[in-house]
């Protein structure tokens, strides 16, 4: 009897993280990061940790939550694995005068001791790991029991998450990874934290951008945003065109302003997880 089943191999997570790295390494994404500190403030109120409390912000990027924290007397350590970037968040703690730790990190291989931290965070970082569940288990291994998980998601179904969908449309992501979205779904939190958690408190949120015109919001994120930046310059010309005709529909679809410029409310999850 012939075996008609079908083999799917395995994400090749190294090669796919490289290209992230890359993607997430051009144009330069703190330019648009710092336009989100509001939600890292969000989310140290939301937590309402001690000072002196010791954090790790994971894919902290440009350093948002690691400077809301750290504003309000928290032990910081910065990770990412775009080096340049925490170079940015390191030059802007600097600037206020907050001594911040900063390390190259692998989100989904923390290179940290188990039940090290009081508090682990991310604002929308940690959700674009490939290996999701990987990247979830070392979030619970690094944080002390009793400790806290703290996060913001875009959902699946917000502006930014169809903007992900907009983007899948024409280039399709590598097989075997699911949209960095799922960590805005409140389902999937509950399923990948819950059997390590005492409590999951979730609030949803809106972010709004704010643009003077829609024109403006695509120039900047086609030049600065990685992702978008990356896939323009993939995109032979004719697919280019018809991504950018879908992103301004998108845009249109969720824009609320009425006088001309561009405001645009984006849903996420505030998620601040007790471990057991």
């Amino acid at each position: 009897m012939n075996d008609t089943s079908t083999i799917t191999a395995a994400p090749d997570y190294a090669v796919i993280k490289a290209k992230q790295n890359s993607a997430w390494a051009s144009g330069d994404y703190a330019l648009i990061g710092t336009t989100l500190q509001i939600v890292g403030e969000n989310l140290a109120e939301a937590m309402d940790l001690p000072a002196g409390a010791k954090v790790l912000d994971v894919a902290a990027g440009n350093g948002n939550a690691t400077l809301a924290f750290a504003r309000r007397g928290s032990r910081v350590t910065s990770t990412d694995y775009v080096e340049a970037l925490l170079e940015k968040g390191r030059a802007r703690a600097q600037a206020e005068g907050l001594d911040i730790a900063c390390q190259v990190a692998d989100a989904e291989k923390l290179p940290f001791e188990n039940d090290s931290f009081d508090a682990v965070v991310s604002t929308y970082g940690v959700m674009f790991t490939p290996n999701q569940l990987a990247a979830a288990r070392e979030m619970l291994r690094v944080c002390r029991s009793g400790g806290k998980i703290g996060l913001a998601n875009w959902t699946p179904e917000g502006f930014i998450g169809t903007v992900f969908k907009t983007l899948g449309k024409h280039m399709p992501p590598p097989a075997g990874v699911q949209s960095p979205a799922l960590w805005g779904s409140e389902e999937w939190i509950r399923s990948s934290f819950g059997s390590k958690a005492r409590k999951i408190d979730v609030s949803p949120r809106d972010f709004v951008f704010r643009y003077r015109s829609a024109a403006e919001f695509m120039h900047i994120f086609r030049t600065y945003y990685g992702p978008i930046h990356k896939a323009f310059l993939a995109l032979p010309e004719d697919v280019g065109k018809a991504l950018h005709v879908d992103l301004m529909a998108t845009i249109a679809r969720y824009d609320t302003a009425t006088d001309g410029t561009l405001r645009v409310p984006s849903a996420y999850l505030e998620i601040v997880i007790t471990k057991c």
